[in-house]
């Protein structure tokens, strides 16, 4: 089992910035996430993929509605991820969830089987 700790979230006016965090930790034979991401869930909405990243070779994929406003980056030795959030709007209300992925798939797919408990994030006009 991954186990996937999320921190970050919070209020913030339209146009500010936050930066999510996401920690991993599993037993030594379990650990063979090669995607780790993050998505989104906004009240009556369908949960959507919003960033990926190939943990391997720092490749990464966004979610149309976000490219060039959000970056997802890691540090491998702490094995963390984290999500900076520019230019935020209203629109981007959502609880955010870290994931990752040891299938196999394509990061880009967003197809992942692990889950963290998800935090909160507002933007207020």
């Amino acid at each position: 089992q991954v186990q996937l700790e999320e921190s970050g979230g919070g209020s913030v006016q339209a146009g500010g910035s936050l930066r999510l965090s996401c920690t991993a930790s599993a037993s030594e034979h379990d650990y063979n996430t090669h995607c780790m991401g993050w998505f989104r869930q906004a009240p009556g909405k369908k949960r959507e993929g919003v960033a990926s990243i190939y943990t391997r070779g720092g490749f990464t994929y966004y979610a149309g509605s976000v490219k060039g406003r959000f970056t997802i980056s890691q540090d491998k030795d702490k094995n963390t991820v984290y999500l900076q959030m520019d230019s935020l709007k209203p629109e981007d209300t959502a609880m955010y969830y870290c994931a990752a992925d040891s299938t196999g798939g394509y990061c880009y797919n967003f197809d992942f089987n692990y889950w963290g408990e998800g935090t909160q994030v507002t933007v207020s006009s």
